[in-house]
């Protein structure tokens, strides 16, 4: 995937030629010249982890808020920027100027452009799905996600693929991330944008995961279809801030977690039709230190527990499994970035039993809003600072 305004190189295996592409100020590629040049070094460290020494490479830095990663069949990557910019960021860490044709963002507190995903047929398709703050009439904005085909470049044949309804007014929890069952669905995740009542609410989308066929149309079996008093699109219900995403490749199990209020962050295995209780339920207080005033506790009839909870908010953002690689000393685990505590943690997997937990980069002291996982078993994660970066961890060896 190459960028017209920026060198992009593409290592050749065993020959390391490499083919280099310039920038005219117009915009327009200059004929490629074969050229011969040592592979560019990337800055590396390591961090400690209970298996061993874990080797961070930083692949590119200077994002703005980088808010998602997707890895591209070609070793590259896109990576969103809250502001409203999507950027390729070839192998050897070059980063591009912004692609053009990105959907117009409400880029306000919370809000801005948030997950970027390849389609289950990229590799034929070129199609992506992008998650965002869609602004509306009188300061209003909600979740939306949109479609595209990725160019050299730029975007086209952009279309909406969802929108949250009704728009409200308020610069928090958007959500949101998005995922493929591979039976021909995608979850979408949203937030309640702040307004808890929302959640309990099925005729509104805040604070609910949806569920939609690939070509946009509500699938026959969604638990509420035919219901007068319920929106069809939703599969679960009673969520407060779902930033976390991912389907367990093992089982096909559809994972989600979501940041609780000052306290209570949760992971939960979305069933269809279930309440998971935000705000009638939780393990968390406002802010203020004070209680929840819809709260009745941390259980309630007719809603499902947390399937996991920390009574301390990491401030959970991005979720990815690593599974079937049986020499990796990190094999079923599931990381989650961490924001309020700055870390990525991985829990250790016996099929769906959490066994353990552990805390990486805490050294570096960054707020951790992404992570994917390679197909190689290197565990990718983005920083969400001014100063953002996109960071490569290879587990332990031995």
């Amino acid at each position: 995937m190459r960028h017209a305004l920026h060198c992009t190189t593409l290592a050749i295996a065993l020959s390391m030629t490499l083919v280099a592409c310039q920038a005219r100020d117009d915009g327009d590629a200059a004929p490629a010249k074969a050229a011969t040049a040592a592979p560019k070094t990337l800055p590396t460290q390591t961090v400690a982890s209970q298996n061993g020494q874990v080797t961070v490479t930083t692949i590119a830095s200077g994002l703005e808020h980088p808010w998602s990663v997707a890895l591209l069949p070609d070793g590259g990557f896109l990576v969103t920027e809250r502001p409203g910019r999507l950027r390729h960021v070839s192998a050897d860490g070059s980063v591009s100027a912004p692609i053009a044709g990105v959907p117009q963002v409400w880029a306000e507190g919370q809000g801005g452009l948030l997950d970027v995903v390849l389609a289950p047929d990229f590799a034929t398709s070129k199609k992506i799905f992008l998650s965002y703050s869609e602004p509306g009439a009188d300061g209003t904005a909600g979740t939306a996600v949109s479609t595209a085909t990725l160019g050299d470049g730029a975007l086209s044949d952009v279309k909406l693929f969802y929108r949250q309804e009704p728009k409200l007014v308020g610069p928090n929890h958007f959500g949101s991330r998005i995922a493929f069952d591979g039976k021909g669905h995608v979850f979408i995740s949203q937030g309640e944008r702040n307004d808890r009542p929302t959640s309990q609410k099925l005729d509104m989308l805040q604070g609910k995961l949806v569920r939609l066929n690939l070509d946009g149309s509500v699938p026959a079996d969604n638990p509420f279809v035919g219901r007068q008093d319920a929106r069809p699109e939703i599969w679960s219900y009673g969520h407060r801030n779902v930033q976390s995403l991912a389907v367990d490749p093992r089982t096909g199990t559809v994972w989600e977690a979501e940041h609780g209020p000052k306290g209570g962050d949760e992971i939960n295995l979305p069933q269809p039709g279930k309440n998971y209780g935000w705000p009638i339920i939780t393990h968390g207080i406002n802010y203020s230190g004070l209680k929840i005033p819809e709260a009745v506790g941390t259980s309630a009839p007719g809603m499902e527990q947390p399937y996991h909870v920390w009574e301390k908010s990491p401030g959970l953002s991005g979720m990815a499994f690593l599974t079937g690689q049986a020499a990796s000393k990190w094999n079923d685990s599931l990381f989650l970035g961490a924001l309020a505590d700055g870390s990525l943690i991985r829990l250790s997997l016996d099929g769906d039993r959490i066994t353990g937990e552990e805390r990486l980069l805490k050294d570096i002291g960054a707020r951790i809003r992404d992570v994917r996982v390679g197909p190689d078993g290197a565990v990718y994660v983005v920083t969400d600072e001014t100063d953002g970066k996109l960071l490569r961890l290879d587990a332990p060896k031995g």
